[in-house]
């Protein structure tokens, strides 16, 4: 009985900030956690309990690994600690930010792309306090010939790479290397999520390892060049390799602690894994830890892409509501629970959220949705389970699940019509 409450779309959160291309409102709902049993660890029994009387920002210049993942988020995952869900909201407050700047209307000049300037974005977007420098705009670039909205033009703003300050640097223990990624706007980006095929990834020319295979779509969008375009950027892997490369000889590691933080919503989490993948596979990361923090994010890879980026110490916290079908796809039934080599496979560790708004099903895929739970501090008491299972039993209710996939259709059918106007 209480679970037909819960569905009744209890009363809404206010935001605390501004919505971006999505106008979803958060509201709340049971929050709760799980993590993958095979990424288990040990970990030291420093650090968060030791320093929990102590101010957050001291805590953190502590215990900074440990937050970052280095022993797989064991002790802190369930219940989730306070230190982590910060650290959580303010990563994804940094991706939010490209939403909020990105450039969606047609009659602009700036349409789909950042609508400011790199240094003046941050603070455009209410992030002034962030401490962060952004020092490159990030272009992908959709390789689907089709029609396009903009010209002949394909490559579009995906997010920007960012530098913590001295300042932040002394506060959270280290300097942080930043890469943010928004998810899927733009219609090619809407027909590359559905190239469901694994294609091998190919990344590391000396060792190609042909078994490491990702999805098709994404590999795209993250290796593809437009030609076309009157200012070349060269391709979204270009873009990334040679800034981080740049930024990791400014900032050596032998002269300071050096962390890699990579965070996205939706595709832009598959983009964030496939960089993090890409680095650590090439040792340009040289030594520095890597970890991935995942909104909403779908699989990227198979069996053997997850064994690989496991092996290289690549970090991923997937924060999911179970309700979210993005997080389902590719392999909705041939996944991680088949030990076939061609199954898709998540990587990491997952936190997860549980809500679900009959009147709205759109906002179950919502990162200020994801955002306001997680800010509200919901108590963490048990495991996620979906909503849908729940009230199957219950008559009338089967119909939910088709609403929320009506939606999806609604959407897809929306951007075919705009391609053939």
């Amino acid at each position: 009985m209480a679970t037909v409450a819960f569905l009744q779309s209890p009363p809404s959160l206010p935001l605390q900030s501004q919505q971006g291309p999505s106008h979803h409102h958060p509201f709340p709902s049971h929050l709760s956690v799980s993590r993958q049993k095979p990424n288990r660890r040990l970990v030291t029994k420093t650090s968060v309990a030791a320093a929990a009387d102590d101010t957050k920002s001291s805590c953190l210049s502590r215990v900074w690994r440990e937050i970052q993942g280095s022993g797989g988020w064991s002790d802190l995952v369930e219940p989730l600690d306070p230190l982590l869900r910060a650290e959580i909201v303010r990563y994804g407050e940094f991706v939010s930010a490209c939403y909020k700047a990105f450039d969606v209307d047609p009659s602009s000049k700036r349409y789909l792309n950042c609508k400011f300037g790199r240094n003046s974005m941050l603070d455009n977007v209410g992030m002034s306090s962030s401490s962060y420098e952004v020092t490159k705009y990030i272009y992908a670039t959709p390789n689907i010939s089709i029609p396009t909205q903009s010209g002949s033009c394909r490559s579009r703003w995906v997010g920007y790479i960012a530098v913590s300050s001295d300042e932040e640097a002394r506060r959270i223990g280290r300097r942080d290397v930043l890469v943010t990624f928004r998810g899927t706007v733009t219609n090619t980006e809407w027909i590359a999520n559905f190239m469901s095929s694994l294609a091998p990834a190919r990344l590391d020319p000396n060792e190609p390892r042909l078994d490491v295979k990702v999805e098709s779509g994404f590999l795209s969008l993250y290796t593809s060049d437009d030609s076309t375009c009157r200012f070349r950027h060269g391709s979204c892997r270009e873009q990334l390799l040679s800034e981080l490369s740049r930024l990791l000889n400014k900032y050596k590691i032998e002269e300071e602690q050096i962390s890699i933080t990579l965070a996205g919503h939706s595709m832009g989490s598959s983009l964030a894994l496939l960089l993090a993948y890409d680095v650590a596979e090439l040792g340009l990361n040289k030594g520095a830890p890597i970890t991935v923090y995942s909104f909403g994010g779908p699989r990227v890879g198979n069996l053997a892409f997850k064994s690989r980026c496991e092996a290289l110490g690549v970090k991923v916290l997937r924060v999911v509501n179970v309700n979210d079908p993005v997080t389902k796809l590719p392999g909705l039934v041939l996944n991680e629970n088949f030990n076939w080599p061609s199954c898709y496979a998540h990587v990491g560790v997952e936190v997860t959220l549980d809500f679900f708004k009959m009147k709205d099903p759109s906002c179950v895929h919502d990162l200020e949705t994801y955002i306001s739970l997680l800010r509200s501090a919901f108590p963490v008491t048990r495991r996620g389970e979906d909503v849908m299972k729940k009230v199957r039993g219950f008559e009338g209710c089967r119909k939910i699940e088709g609403c929320r996939w009506e939606h999806a259709v609604r959407n897809v059918r929306g951007m075919v019509q705009s391609l053939r106007s």
